[in-house]
């Protein structure tokens, strides 16, 4: 385990308390006291304050990366030399060029590659994506993620340095991921519309973004990120299709809310700014938080020698479309998503087109009436007349 701030916390939890024999080994740390704590904590029998010494343990075979952005090359580059599985944290690099020169060094390599990309495999998540998978609301023609918190814990998030950016590269990969496997990841993204801007914090990186992008079909994929929300984490999805629509919460309303007229100065949930008022507890992070689910689906891809949902590719195309945003955010223009290895479908992708309702007419739209008639609303296809008509029940 690289790393043992927040997400090194996470990870082993999760690890240690949800998958069969797995453990961690050994935990490094810049700081030495901080990696022998941790390994206190966590009932670990070695910790290094040595990168290279953690990597070459002989009794690991698999390095989990949670470490600042600007360290994500260097560990993968020993774990390659190494010849381990790697799995790293969201983001995968600084940029698009970086991410796809670590890609190509782990498959050049041959090793197991997982990207870590926990709100994907949160189990409402899963549960969406298998309800539109089954196409229950038809072909995706928008997806919306919004992730929104007072801001990350550690102080190199806020060093565009060490991070590569702010609000975007930190909750936009999220989101990014999110919408992408909403809409399909066999659909290429073409290209990004994108206001970034520092509102509040004294940085050099934005604070808040809202990004379009846009997918071959038409599709459209909504963020919505800020370091400057108040009152805890917001984690939203909205997905609509051309026959239905989803809404999911992940945090705020977690169906458990507490009010406390004391301040306890206990630890409530992730990013919660208080603990008194009105509380929103959440039962099990690491399950709610996808960490259980996602660590299973590295392993057992691991077990059986098949690719796991997220790995360095979908990482790479990440950072593909942050760069996007970065771009759009300096020119306020729609600029396009460079990616000069794609590995989703090569066939055109048909555009979101009307339904047909019969040989003859267009669907426009279909609708129960107040005195129980059903009326549908039609263009007609040889001259383009808009037209409704009542059909009888």
């Amino acid at each position: 385990m690289l790393g043992t701030g927040l997400i090194g916390m996470f990870y082993t939890q999760s690890l240690h308390e949800h998958r069969r024999p797995d453990r961690v080994v050994n935990v490094y740390s810049r700081n030495a006291e901080r990696a022998s704590s941790f390994a206190g904590d966590w009932n670990i029998p070695r910790w290094t304050d040595n990168l290279e010494e953690a990597i070459r343990d002989p009794e690991s075979d698999v390095v989990v990366i949670g470490l600042p952005n600007n360290l994500h090359r260097k560990a993968i580059e020993l774990t390659v030399e190494c010849g381990k599985a790697v799995l790293c944290t969201k983001p995968l690099a600084m940029n698009g060029s970086e991410a796809l020169e670590l890609l190509e060094m782990v498959e050049k390599a041959g090793i197991f590659h997982g990207y870590l990309e926990d709100l994907c495999y949160t189990p409402k998540t899963l549960k969406a994506l298998e309800s539109i998978q089954r196409g229950s609301i038809g072909e995706v023609t928008w997806a919306r993620a919004r992730e929104a918190h007072p801001g990350p814990h550690s102080d190199w998030f806020w060093d565009p340095t060490q991070s590569g950016g702010g609000a975007i590269i930190d909750l936009g990969c999220h989101c990014i991921e999110i919408g992408r496997n909403y809409i399909g990841k066999e659909i290429r993204p073409i290209e990004v519309m994108c206001w970034a801007d520092t509102l509040v914090k004294p940085i050099k990186a934005e604070d808040n973004a809202i990004a379009l992008i846009r997918y071959e079909t038409g599709a459209i994929s909504q963020i919505e990120v800020s370091w400057t929300f108040r009152g805890g984490m917001e984690l939203k999805d909205e997905v609509t299709g051309t026959e239905g629509t989803m809404r999911l919460d992940h945090w705020l309303r977690t169906g458990f809310e507490i009010f406390s007229a004391r301040e306890t100065g206990r630890y409530v949930a992730e990013k919660a700014e208080s603990a008194s008022g009105w509380l929103f507890p959440v039962g099990d992070e690491v399950n709610a938080l996808g960490y259980q689910h996602m660590f299973t689906d590295m392993f057992t891809a691991m077990d059986n020698h098949t690719r796991p949902m997220e790995n360095f590719y979908d990482g790479y195309v990440v950072n593909a479309i942050m760069d996007a945003c970065y771009l759009s955010a300096q020119s306020k223009r729609w600029e396009p998503v460079n990616l000069p290895v794609w590995q989703g479908s090569t066939r055109p992708a048909g555009k979101i087109g009307p339904k047909e309702y019969d040989h003859a007419h267009w669907l426009i739209k279909e609708e129960k009436m107040p005195d129980g008639q059903r009326k549908v609303i039609l263009k007609i296809k040889d001259t383009g007349k808009i037209i409704q008509k009542y059909i009888p029940e």
